[in-house]
């Protein structure tokens, strides 16, 4: 009997040891969508219109070497509407990191768009996009966007980081 007693003392104790505090838990939020579109609102990246960008390259700056390419993929709404989607893969660097409750990083990455001007003629774009992340204890997360140092994108809670580039 004893032995019985014990033995559900164990497992009672085993199951209190497993209760997660669930308060640890940071949420990562890290998705950047950016479109490109021209002056009257029509997506830039559509292959098919006259005067769009058929491909793209992003490169960390600040990555190991003079050419480190960063992953992305080009993505589309349901209305087929392209965008760029960037999960993560530049370099994050320190910006402000002395409050251990309250981080920031950034990192700077070269778009580089190519446009078809005619049958023989190509023409190449070099944007910089910065990208500066908020790092609490409770959160992970996209809080500006500057593309070509101008502030496009402020994080607001409970919204998606969605950034719309006018060119």
């Amino acid at each position: 009997m004893r032995n019985i007693v014990f033995g559900f003392l164990i497992i009672f104790f085993a199951f209190l040891s497993c209760k997660g505090d669930e308060d640890d838990v940071q949420k990562i939020d890290q998705i950047l969508n950016v479109y490109v579109k021209n002056g009257a609102g029509r997506d830039l990246f559509h292959a098919k219109k006259d005067m769009s960008y058929f491909t793209y390259s992003m490169n960390d700056v600040n990555g190991l070497a003079d050419l480190a390419p960063v992953s992305s993929s080009l993505r589309a709404t349901a209305d087929s509407t392209l965008f760029i989607e960037y999960i993560a893969g530049a370099k994050r660097v320190g910006l402000d990191t002395l409050d251990p409750n309250n981080k920031t990083y950034h990192s700077v990455i070269t778009v580089s768009m190519v446009k078809r001007l005619n049958a023989t003629i190509l023409d190449t774009i070099n944007d910089k996009l910065e990208i500066q992340y908020r790092m609490t204890p409770s959160v992970f997360e996209v809080s500006k966007v500057y593309y070509n140092d101008t502030l496009r994108f402020t994080k607001q809670p409970g919204s998606s980081n969605v950034v719309t580039i006018v060119k």
